[in-house]
């Protein structure tokens, strides 16, 4: 079949290599400039250095042994790598959290920068509306998006589909990205559930990069959920003020911050793991059908692509 997929990152492209590997042409739109999606690298160019933040995922585990081959193969090519900071079953991309996305997305047809407005089928097949022209037709369409913007996709077609991606509502979280003049008086390089903090982490500590004191700051969901209109300045102000009073000594000077609103971050997950209409031809993938780790949005869309692979076989 010659497949449509909406969205890029980590679900729909695990999907695509399922899809793939049983022979089918598959073809993937993202709205984001590039790779990452919620595994996203932030670059930032300060004078005459750069410097990089991972603003979305810091980790992600390995427990199922389908992903743990994923991330050996994903680490014999250099783009992954274990963070035991985080704990003994984490890991990290190298050399940014975006790197393993980067590489399942250089093997297929990925378009990014394109903003989709609708998702139509006739007998035809499916097509893809976007703000600049419309694709198709395709013999079926995924969607690997995160639920809330599933669910309008989903609700011209499968009003199932959709009330199960309305239900996965997800908490929203605000980051903020600090880079220090010089070391910040912290012994540990992860903080864990401390005053409005979900989680910080001393960025540039983490396997391959190229050093530099910076940190990323995640506030917790009810306080992101209870702050989600204030500014990215008032944000960034109270998140760094909450990273300070954990140092054990006056801190060296700030010379950057920025902070970044995700609306759609930690889902509460179903035990549903993918979604396919058979007679549509129409599925859906994605964290929010299994649970809020990196490694179970990569379970949702290999399970898809076993699903649609199975029925192409029984047809």
């Amino acid at each position: 079949m010659n497949i449509v997929i909406l969205g890029a990152g980590i679900a729909g492209l695990a999907a695509a290599d399922s899809l793939h590997a049983a022979g089918h042409q598959v073809t993937l739109f993202d709205k984001g400039r590039g790779p990452g999606g919620r595994m996203s690298t932030r670059r930032v160019e300060l004078g005459a250095e750069k410097l990089q933040f991972d603003h979305g995922a810091q980790y992600f585990t390995v427990r199922d042994e389908r992903f743990r081959r994923q991330v050996n193969a994903w680490q014999a090519s250099g783009v992954a790598s274990p963070w035991r900071a985080a704990g003994e079953d984490a890991w990290v991309g190298t050399p940014a959290m975006n790197a393993p996305v980067r590489h399942m997305a250089a093997a297929h047809a990925v378009h990014f920068g394109h903003h989709a407005m609708a998702l139509t089928r006739s007998a035809q097949g499916w097509r893809l509306r976007l703000q600049e022209g419309e694709h198709g037709p395709y013999d079926a369409a995924i969607v690997a998006l995160p639920a809330e913007q599933a669910a309008a996709f989903l609700g011209a077609h499968d009003l199932q589909m959709a009330g199960y991606a309305m239900a996965a509502r997800s908490q929203p979280c605000w980051t903020t990205m600090i880079a220090f003049e010089g070391r910040l008086p912290l012994a540990a390089d992860c903080i864990r559930q401390q005053g409005i903090i979900g989680w910080a982490a001393r960025d540039g500590a983490k396997p391959g990069r190229d050093g530099g004191e910076t940190w990323v700051v995640q506030a917790h969901g009810s306080w992101s959920a209870q702050h989600l209109e204030d500014s990215a300045e008032a944000v960034g102000t109270a998140l760094l003020d909450a990273l300070l009073s954990r140092a054990e000594r006056p801190a060296p000077a700030v010379r950057y911050i920025a902070s970044h609103r995700w609306r759609f971050a930690m889902t509460p997950g179903a035990d549903m793991g993918a979604l396919w209409n058979e007679q549509l031809r129409l599925g859906a993938c994605g964290d929010w059908l299994q649970g809020p780790r990196v490694e179970f949005a990569w379970l949702s869309g290999h399970r898809l692509g076993a699903l649609i692979g199975a029925a192409a076989a029984a047809a």
